[in-house]
């Protein structure tokens, strides 16, 4: 029996790729799963395609090879839509994260959404921990769809919007891309204050930063074990 599923992750730098593979090794469900990393990798359809942390447009065309294909994405969608939304939830005091499980379109994470998973968080959590709730969650969505699909009945986005329309929270709206100034430190503020930038910014791949006296300098924030 051939893979009844691919997962498309753009990048094996990605934090999500080594918990993509550990549940593909360790998960039941998971041998029934190719993963990919470049859309170019796809030959012929099968019944789901997952998009994981994909920058790749996936077009009308190579969708129609799947029966399913389905965006994780990290947001309470419509509101959220566009990109690193469970960061800028965060930054803006959010005390929990939202992954919806929704169909791609065209026009980017528009789609008819199948299933949304609330994370509740303390304030404390570090990038990695939120990393990590975030994926585990994604894995349990991926599985749910696999299970699930046909009792599935999509709910249409613009029917939320229009259901919310006296609920701001409700209003589709849009992230904007990240870029590297979004984890400058402002050294005349408080380490209070800036909490939440700090706890979210990842140091591999998007370290913060501050500028001083001419020079660069990066930060990096950990736990410790207080007695």
């Amino acid at each position: 029996m051939g893979k009844r599923a691919i997962i498309l992750c753009s990048s094996i730098e990605h934090p999500v790729y080594p918990y993509l593979l550990q549940w593909q090794q360790n998960n039941e469900l998971g041998k029934q799963v190719s993963i990919i990393n470049d859309k170019a990798q796809i030959s012929a359809g099968t019944e789901f395609l997952f998009l994981v942390s994909c920058s790749q447009i996936i077009n009308a065309d190579l969708r129609a090879k799947f029966k399913h294909v389905l965006v994780l994405h990290a947001s309470d969608l419509p509101r959220g839509r566009g990109w690193s939304p469970h960061i800028w939830d965060v930054l803006a005091g959010k005390d929990n994260i939202t992954i919806s499980l929704l169909e791609a379109q065209d026009q980017v994470d528009t789609g008819d959404i199948w299933r949304k998973i609330s994370i509740p968080l303390s304030g404390t959590e570090l990038y990695d921990e939120i990393n990590h709730l975030l994926f585990e969650s994604e894995l349990e969505l991926i599985e749910w769809a696999l299970n699930n699909a046909e009792y599935v009945q999509p709910q249409s986005q613009a029917i939320a919007i229009n259901e919310g329309e006296d609920d701001l929270a409700m209003q589709a709206s849009y992230y904007p891309k990240r870029i590297p100034e979004d984890s400058l430190i402002d050294i005349d503020k408080s380490i209070a204050e800036q909490f939440d930038l700090l706890r979210v910014c990842d140091p591999q791949r998007f370290p913060a930063y501050f500028d001083y006296k001419g020079q660069r300098y990066t930060l990096a924030i950990k736990k410790t074990t207080q007695d």
